[in-house]
């Protein structure tokens, strides 16, 4: 972690403070994910000090004369302004979305893509559907025609030939036994 990075109880002791003021101050920061040492304690990045103290000095003025004031002043960096805190997480919520909006485009570009394979793939699939249809009514015409031409004999009467010489004469079996 970065030496700029600061515990709340830190912070409170450099302030002169409780850390429980320190904990209300952070309430009016806005909600995030706070960042952690390696221990798992909070620590709190340079502008959120600087909020901070800019917080406690305004609680602080109230209290204190005007002499101890500027003695603090002089010693701590610029009074953090709200404004200035609100302004860099702005630019972070930005950057976060410009990001997100990347990613989203990319998405996007990757679905017109698969939507349009399956156009192709749709296409594909009736054409093929409709060369089926023709192939299976060819066929049926075919098998049609070729009924007809085998019942074309069988509607036909044959001539008859039968006549007795024609047919064969049954044997008699019981004759082989005498």
């Amino acid at each position: 972690m970065s030496e700029n990075l600061k515990t709340i109880r830190e912070l409170a002791d450099e302030l002169g403070v409780s850390k429980q003021a320190i904990q209300y101050h952070i309430k009016s920061l806005t909600n995030k994910i706070r960042q952690t040492n390696d221990k798992g304690i909070v620590v709190l990045s340079v502008d959120e000090q600087r909020f901070i103290r800019g917080k406690v000095d305004k609680q602080t003025n109230k209290k204190e004369t005007n002499k101890q004031t500027n003695i603090r002043q002089a010693d701590k960096q610029k009074e953090w302004d709200i404004n200035q805190y609100l302004r860099s997480e702005i630019e972070e919520i930005k950057k976060n979305r410009d990001k997100q909006l990347a990613v989203k485009d990319k998405q996007l570009e990757n679905k017109d893509l698969q939507i349009s394979q399956m156009q192709n793939l749709l296409d594909q699939q009736q054409r093929l559907a409709l060369q089926d249809k023709k192939l299976l009514e060819e066929y049926k015409s075919e098998i049609k025609d070729l009924k007809a031409l085998t019942m074309a004999p069988q509607n036909q009467p044959e001539p008859e030939t039968n006549t007795a010489e024609s047919q064969p004469k049954p044997k008699k079996w019981w004759r082989f036994g005498k």
